[in-house]
């Protein structure tokens, strides 16, 4: 924060400030201490807002607001681990699936409930449910 408040980086500001108050509302609202697991939940969440966000304003053809809310995006992922590659995605639902004691469908849940700790905040759980279902089918 600082750093960017001596470069007068508004925008960069602005984000880290959305941020720190996130976590905030959410220590006040729930009476918690935030840990590093409940920050990439947190940090994870406003990522997958801010490109529903810039998607709705791309169909109204307000690239401006996209563009912002693209580089609110890019400053949050700096806060996150390093994103997790398809074939990473697809070894470890392998070995999740090795791991579970269901065949089918009816595997999803239970596999769900296994990945989601190991790739929260490191990959897209909305593309991980799709390469799961891929998975299953066939």
């Amino acid at each position: 924060m600082k750093a960017a408040m001596k470069a007068r980086d508004k925008p960069r500001l602005a984000t880290i400030r959305l941020i720190q108050s996130e976590f905030k509302r959410i220590e006040v609202d729930e009476r918690i201490e935030i840990d590093d697991a409940r920050a990439l939940t947190i940090l994870d969440k406003m990522v997958k807002q801010r490109r529903d966000s810039a998607t709705q304003y791309r169909d109204a053809n307000r690239e401006e607001l996209a563009a912002q809310e693209d580089l609110e995006i890019a400053v949050i992922q700096e806060f996150l681990p390093e994103q997790l590659g398809e074939a990473e995605i697809a070894s470890a639902i392998d070995e999740a699936l090795a791991s579970i004691d269901a065949t089918g469908m009816a595997a999803m849940g239970p596999l769900m409930a296994v990945l989601k700790p190991k790739m929260q905040g490191r990959a897209d759980m909305g593309e991980v449910s799709k390469l799961v279902k891929a998975k299953l089918n066939g």
